[in-house]
C-alpha cells in the first residue's frame, strides 16, 4: 500500500540524515534504531499479499507516518552548518528528544495492539520503559558533554571575529552553564529539611488570605516557597502520610514543560501549631497570561516554542496511565513562564496535601476562567462529560492568545458567546500575519466538532515541525 512506501522512504531518509548530525548525535541515532525497530513492523505489513489491512492499522501508520516527519525535521536541525546560532535562538538543546521518543513508543503501542503481537516480540524489548529510559539517560549526559565541548571550542573560535563578539560569548557561555546545571526533574520530590531551604521569611513576593508566598533556594534551583498562614489543626504525621502518597502520582507527570514540585517542608514540628510549606519551582516571568498582555517583543518563532511547550505539557499529563487523565481548568493562566520563556503546565501540583492544609476562604480566583474556553459541547449540554476532546478546544484557545496576545471573545457576554460558538461556530479570527501551517493548527484544535480536534501527541508532532521551519526563516 502507498502509505507503507512513504514510511518507509521517511526512515531511510532518517538513517540516511543521522550519519550527519553535528550535535546530540547519541540521541539522533538513538532515534534511528527506534525506527528501524518499527520498520520490520511496517514492511511485515507490505508482506501481506492480497490482504487490505484492518482500519486499526492504517490509523496506526497513519499516526506513525507523522511522528516520523517530525522526527526528520528535528534531526535535519541538528546538521545545520549555522547550528550554534540556531539553538541559542530556539533555547532548546535536545528536551524535544524526550517527547519524540515517547511518540514513537506510542506508535509500537498502537502497531502491537493492531497487529496483535504477543509479549515476547523483539521489538518490545527495543520499547521496554525502563531500559529505554535508561538509554536515553546515558544519551542525554553524552550528547550534553559533547555540546559543551562544541559551544566552547566555537566560543574561542568567534574570539577571533570583530563583530559581535560579546553577544556571542556571552549566549554561549549561557548554554554552558545550562549544560552544566542539574536536570530539574532528577530532584526526587520529598520532605525537605528547613536547612536546605534558603529565603527571607520578611520578604514575601505574593501574599493572599490564606498563604504568603517567599521567592528563594533549593538544590541550586530558584524556587516559590508557599507557607500557609492558618494551616488547619491537621497532625504532621497526617501530612507527611497524605504527602507520600500523593508523590508516586505527581511522580507520573514528571516533564520540563509542568511546573516542577520539589517537595514540603514542615517548620517547629515539634511545637504547638507547626507551619508547613510548599515549595516549587519558581517562574520568573509569572503567568502566560501576564507574558502575553505585557509589552514584551515575541517573534513568530517564540510564539511557535511557546505553544509547542504548552502542548508538551499537555501531552504528558495526558499520558498517563489513566486514559481520562485531564487538567478540568485549561486557560492561559494555569500556564507559567520561566526566564527562558519556556512554558509550563501548573494548577493540578500537590493538590491533595495543600487540602489538607489549607482553610476555605472567599478568596475569588483571579484566573481568566469563564465559558470563554468551554467547547461547543460543553456550552450545549451541561451534563456533557468533561473530556480530551473538550480539553484540546480549551487548550486551542490558549494557542489562539498566544497567536494573537488577546483575551478570548473580550467584550462577550454569556449569551454572545453562545451564540457565536454554538450557533454560528464561530472562531475569532488570528493576525493577517500568523504563519499559515501554525494558523492551521490552531483553527483545526477549535474545530466545532470535536472528532476533528487533534489528540496532544499528534499536536506537538505537527507543532516541532512548525518550530523547525520557523527556526530554519
Amino acid at each position: 500500500m502507498e502509505m507503507v512506501k512513504d514510511i518507509l522512504s521517511i526512515a531511510y531518509e532518517i538513517y540516511s540524515l543521522v550519519e550527519n548530525v553535528k550535535a546530540n548525535k547519541k540521541r539522533c541515532h538513538r532515534v534511528s534504531e527506534r525506527v528501524k525497530a518499527l520498520e520490520g513492523l511496517v514492511t511485515s505489513i507490505s508482506q501481506r499479499e492480497a490482504v487490505q489491512p484492518c482500519g486499526e492499522v492504517e490509523k496506526a501508520l497513519t499516526g506513525l507516518s507523522i511522528t516520523l516527519k517530525s522526527a526528520q525535521k528535528l534531526i535535519k536541525k541538528y546538521i545545520a552548518a549555522n547550528l550554534v546560532k540556531r539553538i541559542l535562538k530556539s533555547g532548546s538543546h535536545g528536551d524535544e528528544f524526550n517527547s519524540v521518543n515517547d511518540r514513537l513508543n506510542d506508535a509500537f503501542q498502537s502497531m502491537a495492539l493492531a497487529l496483535q503481537l504477543e509479549n515476547g516480540n523483539a521489538v518490545f524489548k527495543v520499547f521496554e520503559q525502563n531500559s529505554r529510559l535508561k538509554e536515553d539517560e546515558v544519551d542525554r549526559k553524552e550528547d550534553d558533554a559533547d555540546l559543551k565541548r562544541m559551544l566552547l571550542e566555537y566560543a574561542e573560535y568567534v574570539e577571533a571575529m570583530q563583530r559581535d563578539l560579546e553577544a556571542i560569548k556571552t549566549s554561549v557561555n549561557k548554554i554552558v552553564e545550562m549544560l552544566d546545571k542539574p536536570s530539574i526533574i532528577s530532584v526526587d520530590i520529598r520532605l525537605i529539611e528547613p536547612k536546605d531551604l534558603k529565603y527571607d521569611p520578611e520578604s514575601c513576593i505574593m501574599e493572599t488570605p490564606s498563604s504568603k508566598v517567599y521567592k528563594g533556594q533549593f538544590g541550586g534551583f530558584t524556587v516559590a516557597i508557599k507557607q500557609y498562614l492558618d494551616p488547619l489543626n491537621t497532625s504532621p504525621g497526617e501530612i507527611k502520610s497524605i504527602f507520600d502518597k500523593e508523590v508516586d502520582t505527581m511522580k507520573q507527570f514528571e516533564s520540563p514543560n509542568i511546573l516542577r514540585m520539589f517537595g514540603i517542608c514542615i517548620l517547629d514540628e515539634d511545637k504547638h501549631k507547626p507551619q508547613y510549606l510548599i515549595i516549587m519551582e519558581y517562574c520568573e516571568k509569572g503567568s502566560l497570561r501576564d507574558v502575553l498582555s505585557s509589552k514584551t517583543e515575541l517573534s513568530w518563532a517564540r510564539k511557535a516554542c511557546m505553544c509547542l511547550d504548552a502542548a508538551q505539557g499537555l501531552y504528558r499529563l495526558h499520558l498517563t496511565e489513566e486514559k481520562s487523565k485531564v487538567h478540568g481548568s485549561i486557560t492561559s493562566s494555569k500556564f507559567l513562564v520561566d526566564e527562558n520563556f519556556r512554558v509550563k503546565l501548573g494548577g493540578f501540583e500537590l493538590a491533595k496535601t495543600e487540602t489538607s492544609l489549607r482553610r476555605m476562604t472567599k478568596e475569588k480566583d483571579k484566573d481568566i476562567e469563564s465559558l470563554c474556553y468551554f467547547s461547543p459541547q460543553m456550552l450545549n449540554d451541561i451534563n456533557h462529560r468533561y473530556n480530551k476532546e473538550c480539553e484540546m478546544y480549551s487548550f486551542g484557545i490558549v494557542l489562539w492568545e498566544i497567536a494573537t496576545r488577546k483575551k478570548p471573545f473580550e467584550g462577550c457576554t454569556d449569551n454572545d458567546l453562545l451564540k457565536k460558538v454554538c450557533m454560528e461556530k464561530y472562531q475569532e479570527p488570528l493576525l493577517p500575519d500568523c504563519p499559515e501551517a501554525l494558523g492551521q493548527l490552531i483553527s483545526t484544535c477549535r474545530a466545532f466538532d470535536s472528532a476533528q480536534r487533534p489528540t496532544a501527541g499528534v499536536l506537538v508532532d505537527e507543532l516541532r515541525s512548525v518550530v523547525v521551519q520557523l527556526e530554519q526563516q
